[in-house]
């Protein structure tokens, strides 16, 4: 519509408010002495009366507002039904017809029904899948970082002021970001994108849907957007919609602002005072302009920066609050009494499980808490975050939801927050609602979004299995009706993925968390490994074998098996009563551990953070510190100059809270190289997750196991810069310490680990391989770590016999050298591991951060999941076990590999939880609280 049009119809509608206010207002149009704002002010005062929400007659809208014409109706056939009401049990087996942008009926419709629709209707036949509504992120800055990272692409936070209400997330979301497609392919629908953290009051957010609109602009995103964001007169007969607002407090004010939390809640406290003050002025005008008293009232007062700070102390903003510790949350729960404004949510929070108590006692309604739900200790205010938080405060009645923070978490697998919560014992309706309809509700948008109900948006997502089932993956995705995804790729899952996971029981574990506030004993009782343990009830066991994972079989037709281990070797596997017998166990001192079920295989190896290398990623004090770089600097003579190497074994640090939680998980290994930013890295070291410290007995597994440099576009100078200084460093001449190990890995005896994602990058290291060993005459070892790109070379890495660690696992376009990943299902048929490995490349899957080392096994699983069957579970444990060993340089005999021993399944199944770790290295069995 040419814009005349609509500026001449805002017009007429704004005359004819007037015309009406002055034939049913007694006072208006009577007294030839009233001033001529009079009208625009009565109505002003009116309005400022209502509260914020949809109006009385919504859910009788036979349209939606976000109707895109031209979209044709769907009946989804067959579905089962998660409808997210009755406290998110209510699950039903019915069909939805969805048109006009609505879900118009659930139930059974008759061919009558059916055939009035014509040709019109699209009928999706869900074969009993499962359905949800889409997924709502209550913490996302999509649009507003966007993605890749680029210069003038990044719009969250602005450095001018620790108090700014008036800027708004809108003005900064880009339409282009790939995260749009990428999160709708997790099931991500509904999106609020919050200004970022830096400033204790960033901004005005909004809430947004993902899909592409015809208009393809900014503003047509938008989910209901506030009337404020243009010059439209609002009819005074509706409530306004509902608005949001972006506070923060603690470490992030104070370290970009340089301010203290004395300043910050001061500065709170100045905004809030001056708001007041402001909406006191307006309440004392508008009493006597609703007294008819106009004699030198003059204009309403307002002030155009503060106009949303005041529209908090109305209640008619949802206040979303970047809060992590307890002195955090009480600053915020005490200013929200002083001024009597309601918090919608505590985000990140990572000690409000510590104060419930303290939460419910903030104004008005007790604020929803956004979390993550595994991601903590990454800073000092997220040391205490505890993964058992989301069941422990869902315990108080306080409502949880899950959060992405995108792109600090891929949104695409917000889902998978919740699964993770679920699998420490958020319950099972909670979990799923804490991404749909307690989102929803939290962010104002309960009345239409979150449910699969008659009347609401019709948003819906179709799974490939249960949506707590780890790995679920969309096979439709309807925003507003539209179907978002083209030929998805679907894999086919056993039918026990289609029922809810059963989950640990961490019972004792989550109390801990709350006892020990946060940082519960993570050191395990030890027995000699020489101590006879007889584990029964064993499903499987496996084991490495010359570099790789094989099946222990036993032709004996019993399914619950007896291991016997010693010396942490298994000497016996089979029946009870063979083991007993063939064993002559008749020691007292046996210990007898029952798996019910589970598992025994080998532990695994950690690589792609720095883990090991620090406790906390962002306190500096408690690192080793990031090592120079002689491509930016000259490095000092006492280290031997530009010639130097740094040794990551040097540097490292034992019983870290994130080595110690991954070691509870299986991970046994951890393999890390020198912290560095630029190209230079060093020489990278094994240890064992499970030690006190360097000097314990197998504390060390390895030294030095590989060289390791990083190629990137960001790291300057030059690639062509840093592809020659390696190639130098490879051919010679080779001086000091550097010098000595790149001749190593010249002559094949150590392999070279290059972070490179960019395809072009990585062909040129290919070739540079061939170069050295054109001299040679040998063969070189090179593995790519990252690889974001490297499935475009998978017949080339595969034929160059060059392996890849990817990281991550599941592949994010962060920078423009990653944009060119392989999605994987449902956007791809295969992922980047299947089309690696398809292609002879040997693969293994590392972590970016330290606290993410502890979920290994689910990414190991995922991967599994994702390929349909295309990778064996000896596959599978292979890729985060053996072949990072092989990839990485380190030699450890088969008999000294970790032994895991898993209850209630294997070690990459959503239903176990290890039971005992045996470790010939440390000479130990780590044995596990039952």
């Amino acid at each position: 519509m040419p814009l005349r049009v609509v500026l001449g119809s805002s017009l007429l509608f704004v005359l004819f408010l007037i015309t009406q206010y002055a034939a049913t207002t007694p006072h208006i149009g009577k007294r030839a002495n009233l001033p001529f704002h009079a009208t625009e002010a009565v109505f002003r005062c009116r309005q400022l009366k209502l509260q914020a929400g949809p109006p009385a007659d919504f859910h009788q809208r036979d349209v939606s507002d976000r109707f895109e014409a031209g979209t044709r109706p769907v009946l989804v056939q067959h579905a089962k039904i998660w409808t997210g009401r009755k406290n998110g049990t209510e699950v039903l087996n019915a069909d939805i017809l969805l048109d006009k942008g609505l879900i118009k009926s659930i139930g059974h419709l008759g061919d009558s029904s059916i055939e009035a629709y014509g040709n019109e209707l699209v009928v999706v036949d869900a074969k009993g899948a499962w359905v949800t509504p889409g997924i709502v992120d209550i913490h996302s800055h999509l649009g507003d970082a966007a993605s890749p990272a680029l210069d003038g692409a990044e719009d969250d936070n602005s450095l001018k002021g620790t108090i700014q209400p008036w800027l708004r997330s809108l003005d900064g979301l880009n339409t282009h970001d790939d995260s749009y497609p990428l999160s709708i392919s997790g099931g991500v629908t509904t999106s609020l994108v919050l200004p970022g953290s830096a400033d204790a009051i960033g901004g005005q957010a909004f809430v947004i849907k993902l899909r592409e609109t015809s208009e393809k602009s900014s503003s047509s995103l938008l989910l209901e957007p506030p009337y404020h964001i243009n010059t439209s007169f609002p009819n005074p007969n509706l409530p306004p919609r509902w608005r949001h607002m972006k506070h923060a407090c603690g470490a992030h004010p104070i370290n970009v602002m340089e301010d203290t939390r004395m300043d910050t809640i001061w500065a709170f406290r100045q905004a809030y005072n001056t708001a007041r003050q402001i909406k006191e002025r307006q309440d004392e005008y508008c009493a006597r302009a609703l007294s008819d008293d106009w004699e030198n009232l003059g204009d309403f007062p307002e002030v155009l920066q503060w106009e949303a700070l005041v529209d908090v102390l109305r209640g008619r903003v949802k206040v979303n609050t970047h809060c992590y510790e307890a002195v955090d949350l009480d600053g915020l729960v005490r200013l929200s009494n002083e001024f009597k404004f309601p918090i919608a949510a505590f985000h990140h929070a990572s000690e409000a499980y510590l104060v419930p108590d303290l939460l419910k006692r903030a104004y008005g309604k007790s604020p929803a808490i956004a979390l993550f739900a595994t991601q903590g200790r990454y800073k000092r205010e997220a040391y205490r975050a505890s993964e058992f938080a989301p069941r422990i405060l869902a315990e108080h009645g306080l409502t949880v939801v899950m959060k992405s923070d995108h792109p600090v978490l891929n949104s695409r697998y917000l889902l998978y927050e919740a699964q993770q919560a679920h699998f420490y014992g958020f319950p099972e309706n909670l979990a799923i609602s804490s991404v749909t309809s307690n989102s929803a509700e939290a962010m104002g948008m309960g009345h239409r979004i979150g449910y699969v109900e008659k009347g609401y948006d019709a948003d819906l997502v179709i799974w490939d299995s249960h949506p707590l089932a780890l790995g679920a993956t969309p096979t439709q995705v309807f925003i507003d009706g539209i179907p978002q995804l083209n030929s998805p790729f679907v894999v086919n899952k056993p039918d026990t993925f289609q029922k809810s996971p059963k989950v640990p029981n961490f019972d004792k574990e989550a109390q801990k968390a709350v006892i020990y506030e946060g940082l519960p004993p993570l050191v395990l009782e030890k027995r000699p490994l020489d101590t006879t343990i007889v584990f029964t009830n064993v499903k499987t066991v496996h084991h490495a074998r010359e570099g790789s994972i094989e099946e222990l079989q036993v032709n004996d037709g019993v399914r619950s098996k007896t291991a016997v281990i010693r010396n942490g070797l298994i000497i016996c596997y089979g029946t009870n009563e063979y083991c007993l017998h063939s064993t002559s166990l008749k020691d007292s001192n046996a210990t007898y551990i029952d798996l019910e079920g589970g598992s025994i295989s080998p532990g695994l190896v950690s690589f792609g953070s720095p883990l090991g290398m620090q406790h906390i990623d962002q306190e500096p004090s408690t690192n080793d510190g990031y090592v120079l770089d002689p491509l930016l600097r000259h490095i000092p003579d006492i280290l031997g100059g530009d010639t130097s190497i740094i040794r990551a074994v040097d540097g490292l640090e034992y019983a870290t809270r994130d080595a110690l939680l991954a070691y509870r998980s299986g991970v046994t290994i951890g393999v890390t190289a020198p912290s560095h930013k630029r190209f230079f890295g060093g020489l990278a070291t094994s240890f064992s997750l499970g030690a006190a410290h360097k000097l314990e007995e197998g504390a060390v597994v390895q030294e030095v196991t590989s060289v390791h440099v990083s190629v990137r576009h960001f790291s300057k100078p030059s690639v062509s810069t840093q592809i020659a200084a390696l190639r130098r460093l490879l051919l010679g001449p080779h001086k000091g310490d550097a010098g000595t190990w790149f001749k190593k890995v010249k002559n094949g005896q150590i392999p070279l680990v290059v972070e490179a994602h960019s395809a072009d990058i990585i062909a040129t290291l290919i070739i540079l391989k061939k170069e050295v060993e054109a001299e040679t005459r040998g063969e070189m070892k090179l593995t790519i770590s990252g690889g974001a790109e490297a499935h475009l070379l998978a017949k080339e890495l595969g034929d160059a016999n060059v392996g890849v660690l990817l990281n991550p696992a599941r592949p994010f376009p962060y920078v423009w050298e990653d944009r060119r990943i392989l999605p994987g299902p449902p956007i791809s048929k295969h992922s980047a591991i299947t089309e690696l490995i398809a292609k002879n490349v040997l693969v293994g899957i590392g972590c970016e951060e330290i606290w993410s080392a502890r979920n290994l096994p689910f990414d190991i699983a995922w991967a599994a999941i994702e390929s349909g069957g295309g990778l064996s579970k000896e596959q599978a444990l292979a890729i985060g076990s053996t072949n990072v060993l092989k990839l990485l340089g380190v030699d450890v005999e088969d008999a000294a590999i970790d032994l895991v021993a898993t209850r209630g399944g294997d070690l990459l199944s959503f239903e176990s939880k290890v039971a005992a770790i045996l470790s010939p290295r440390q000479q130990v069995v780590h044995l596990f609280e039952v």
